[in-house]
C-alpha cells in the first residue's frame, strides 16, 4: 500500500508541476508599426493581447532604412520573454519579414502588409499591381522624407476612424525616408515560419489584391476585414484576434 501511496504521490507532483509549466508559460507580441505611423498606433490592440497575459512590446522604428528598422525590431525581439509573435503594419511587414528570421520568433502576423521576397524591394512589390488611389496623395520633405498631409490621412489612410483619432495621427505620424522602400530583403522569414495575414478590403494605400496575392504567395492563413488601411485603429478587435490566433497555434 505505501509502494502504491508513493507512485500516486509522485504521479500527482509530476502532473502539478506539469501544469505549473504551462501557466508560466510567456507569450509575447512583438507590434511594428508602419510608415506614417508609430508605435502608438497600436493602442486598441495592445490592452486586448494585454488581458490574454501576453507580454507585448511595440516597437518604435525610426523609419531610416530597412536595416535600421529591423535592428530596432530585434532589439525588442531580444527583449521579449520566451517564443515571439512579430505583428507587422504596412511597411512592417517588410521589416518583420527580415527580422523574423530570428531564432525566438515563431510566427509572423501581417496586417495589410508588405510582404516581399528574398531580393525583392517593397517598392518593386507595390509596383506589381495597379496603385492604390493614396500613393498619389504623399508628400515629400527637402531631406527625401515622405509623410501624409492631413487631409491625405483623413481621406486615404484612416478614412473609417473618428475625425478627432484622424488629427491625433497626422501629428504622430513618422515619415519614411523615400530610399528605405527600395531596400531588399535578404532573406524572407515567411519561408520558413508559419504566417497570417489580414487583408484590408477598403484599403486605399495598398491595393487589396495585391495584399490577397501577398498572403497566397506565402501560404498565410488569410482572413479579411472591411477595413481602411489602419485596421488595428478601425477594427482592433480583429486584428487582436489574428494575432492570437498566431500565439497559441502549436
Amino acid at each position: 500500500m505505501k509502494a502504491i501511496a508513493s507512485f500516486f504521490s509522485v504521479g500527482l507532483l509530476a502532473l502539478s508541476a506539469s501544469q505549473f509549466a504551462c501557466a508560466g508559460e510567456t507569450h509575447s507580441v512583438v507590434l511594428v508599426h508602419g510608415a506614417f505611423a508609430d508605435g502608438s498606433s497600436w493602442d486598441r490592440v495592445i490592452p486586448q493581447l494585454q488581458a490574454k497575459n501576453y507580454e507585448v512590446i511595440a516597437v518604435q522604428l525610426p523609419l531610416t532604412s530597412l536595416q535600421d528598422d529591423v535592428a530596432a525590431t530585434q532589439r525588442a525581439i531580444a527583449r521579449a520573454k520566451g517564443d515571439v509573435v512579430l505583428a507587422g503594419h504596412s511597411w512592417g511587414g517588410t521589416v518583420i519579414t527580415e527580422a523574423g528570421n530570428d531564432k525566438k520568433v515563431k510566427a509572423l502576423v501581417y496586417v495589410a502588409a508588405f510582404a516581399p521576397d528574398k531580393g525583392q524591394t517593397t517598392a518593386g512589390l507595390a509596383d506589381s499591381y495597379p496603385a492604390p488611389p493614396g500613393s498619389a496623395s504623399l508628400a515629400k520633405t527637402a531631406d527625401g522624407y515622405l509623410y501624409l498631409p492631413p487631409k491625405a490621412l483623413a481621406h486615404n489612410f484612416a478614412p473609417d476612424v473618428p475625425a478627432a483619432q484622424q488629427k491625433r495621427m497626422a501629428v504622430t505620424q513618422g515619415p519614411i525616408r523615400a530610399a528605405a522602400f527600395g531596400d531588399k530583403v535578404t532573406q524572407a522569414a515567411w519561408a520558413q515560419k508559419p504566417s497570417w495575414y489580414l487583408v484590408s478590403t477598403q484599403d486605399r494605400m495598398i491595393n487589396p489584391d495585391l495584399e490577397r496575392a501577398m498572403a497566397h504567395k506565402i501560404h498565410a492563413q488569410t482572413r479579411e476585414v472591411a477595413s481602411s488601411h489602419v485596421s488595428m485603429v478601425s477594427h482592433p478587435s480583429d486584428v487582436a484576434r489574428i494575432i492570437t490566433a498566431a500565439v497559441q497555434a502549436k
